[in-house]
């Protein structure tokens, strides 16, 4: 069995978090983030911040948003 296929099979054995983690860090090494987003990025998580505070929206707990993601896509 190649390198390759081993790391697959034993990434696959991850908890779902650990590899979104994985997958996450995989793709900003083949498109590194722009760092003129940045602001951009900033200016929304203000607003969603302030979505919050004033009770416009509510939060999910992470525990709920996994359990939803796994429901959807499995394991």
């Amino acid at each position: 069995m190649t390198r390759s296929m081993e790391l697959f099979k034993e990434v696959l054995s991850l908890p779902v978090e650990q590899r979104a983690l994985l997958v996450d860090t995989l793709l900003k090494s083949l498109n590194a983030p722009d760092p003129a987003l940045d602001p951009i990025w900033v200016e929304e998580a203000k607003r969603r911040l302030e979505e919050l505070r004033s009770g416009r929206v509510k939060p999910i707990p992470g525990d709920e948003v996994f359990q939803r993601v796994r429901a959807r896509f499995g394991k």
